[in-house]
């Protein structure tokens, strides 16, 4: 009876991973089901939420409880740097890789200032981004 209460006691080993969380900000709603899609076909993350612009990411980000953002820059009614600025006061923990065809003027020590963890350009393709969810996501 003793060796069956202590069984009890010790934890299961973890044999199932987390999923990891992403929440995708794009106005461009074709943009969105393309980044949700190469996300869901080629990764083992789940796509948990989306928003068209930054206010919304801000607003739903909270419940939502993502592990990291794919975040645009240029939005209407708040831009990606100022929604992830945001965000990483809201949820510290939070990655943010800005995914923008302005990626050249924005990166640098003014993007991470801004709690940006990484910038990448929509130019090069979801490829580059994908490598950089795994590894952010993903490191083993």
């Amino acid at each position: 009876m003793l060796d069956s209460l202590q069984s009890q006691k010790e934890p299961a080993p973890k044999t199932q991973r987390q999923v990891k969380n992403i929440l995708i900000v794009d106005d461009s709603e074709s943009a969105r089901v393309a980044i949700r899609a190469a996300i869901e076909t080629c990764t083992s993350f789940r796509v948990c939420g989306e928003a068209s612009h930054g206010v919304e990411a801000v607003k739903k980000a909270p419940d939502l409880n993502p592990d990291l953002v794919v975040m645009d820059l240029a939005m209407p009614m708040m831009n990606g740097v100022e929604a992830a600025n945001l965000l990483k006061k809201k949820i510290p923990e939070v990655l943010i890789v800005l995914f923008t065809i302005y990626a050249d003027e924005v990166k640098g020590p003014l993007s991470s200032a801004f709690g940006v963890t990484i910038v990448l350009s929509k130019t090069d393709g979801f490829v580059p981004l994908l490598d950089c969810l795994n590894g952010l996501l993903d490191p083993a």
